[in-house]
């Protein structure tokens, strides 16, 4: 059976364990980078990560980026959206239909 996780700061992420996520208070980047790469090797399909720690481990977020699980999602922090979720959501769109329709 596949699971859910959430990275991020605590604030940002302490909520989603009431939902049934696997969570993980983690932003060192080298920490986050082993942490992604250990979930996505385990029964993960889904990874949620607020856009600050993200920006941490691009280049793993990266790797995974075109491979069928783990699918990462960037969600926004307590402190404030970067845009970067919403620009990755567009990029993702565009590939799949050949356009951007958002």
């Amino acid at each position: 059976m596949y699971k859910a996780a959430v990275i991020g700061d605590s604030a940002s992420v302490s909520g989603y364990a009431a939902l049934g996520l696997t969570v993980f208070r983690e932003t060192e980047p080298l920490k986050v980078k082993k942490l992604i790469s250990r979930l996505a090797a385990s029964n993960f399909a889904v990874i949620f990560i607020t856009e600050p720690t993200a920006a941490l481990a691009d280049d793993i977020i990266e790797k995974y980026r075109n491979s069928r699980l783990p699918s990462i999602v960037l969600i926004p922090a307590v402190d404030g959206n970067t845009g970067d979720g919403m620009r990755s959501l567009h990029k993702a769109v565009e590939k799949a239909v050949g356009s951007d329709i958002l």
